[in-house]
């Protein structure tokens, strides 16, 4: 357990990242459609996305036996963090380890590329690799599922459609049919069976992005008097269903 202790050390030690603000808000259909309409004046879509401007996400998100990270989000602690596999239109040659973590508002994202490969020795429960990973986020989730037990739980997905505006680094972002199944083997091989996370038809989860400033001219494109910021989780909100 020596070698655990001392990957610990050196991971909060080195701990020197960019924090983000980010803002969510619950908006309907309606709204979303007048947002996209003032954004694509200044702003350009992620040049990923398919030609209706969205992509497809599904994410595997991490938390141990007594649900620490469902529990952090529920109780509103100013200090969390999350561990999610990442993958987008179901394809499997882009994979991303991430860890998100929040501070008193402030938003984190540290990554790390995997393989097919390595997702599929994950899959089968063959851990040994991520020990001598080169990037040590995988090492860190390693050691993270020896100590505090960390398991795969649920798969979320859901459809995104993103804008971009260079200063300041703001990414702004339209989420819609959320879905959740419980974390299986088997996904990688077969369709994924989810369901639905809300009953609300038109339901979409905006997001805002940036560093340290807003640009007036994209704050007051977003000024609408139906935007209510919510502190919104899809993780937490699909766990609701398994």
């Amino acid at each position: 357990m020596e070698h655990i202790k001392l990957l610990k050390e050196v991971f909060y030690m080195n701990n020197d990242y960019r924090y983000r603000h980010e803002l969510k808000y619950d908006i309907n259909y309606s709204t979303y459609l007048t947002l996209r309409s003032r954004l694509r004046q200044i702003m350009y879509p992620d040049e990923h996305a398919a030609s209706d401007g969205k992509y497809l996400i599904r994410s595997i998100y991490f938390d141990n036996y007594r649900d620490k990270a469902l529990q952090e989000k529920l109780c509103g602690n100013s200090k969390h963090e999350k561990f999610r596999i990442r993958w987008y239109n179901d394809d499997l040659s882009f994979i991303r380890l991430e860890k998100k973590q929040k501070i008193n508002g402030l938003c984190i994202k540290i990554d790390a590329d995997w393989s097919e490969t390595e997702l599929k020795c994950f899959i089968d429960g063959d851990y040994s690799w991520m020990l001598t990973h080169p990037c040590p986020l995988t090492q860190e989730l390693y050691v993270k599922m020896k100590t505090d037990q960390l398991v795969p739980r649920v798969i979320v997905s859901y459809l995104r459609e993103s804008f971009i505006y260079d200063a300041g680094n703001i990414r702004i972002t339209f989420d819609t049919d959320i879905r959740s199944t419980p974390y299986s083997v088997s996904f990688i091989s077969k369709s994924v069976m989810d369901i639905g996370v809300t009953n609300e038809p038109g339901h979409v989860i905006l997001e805002i992005k940036y560093d340290e400033f807003l640009p007036d001219i994209i704050s007051c494109m977003i000024q609408l008097d139906n935007c209510r910021q919510i502190a919104y989780s899809k993780y937490s909100v699909s766990r609701s269903f398994g």
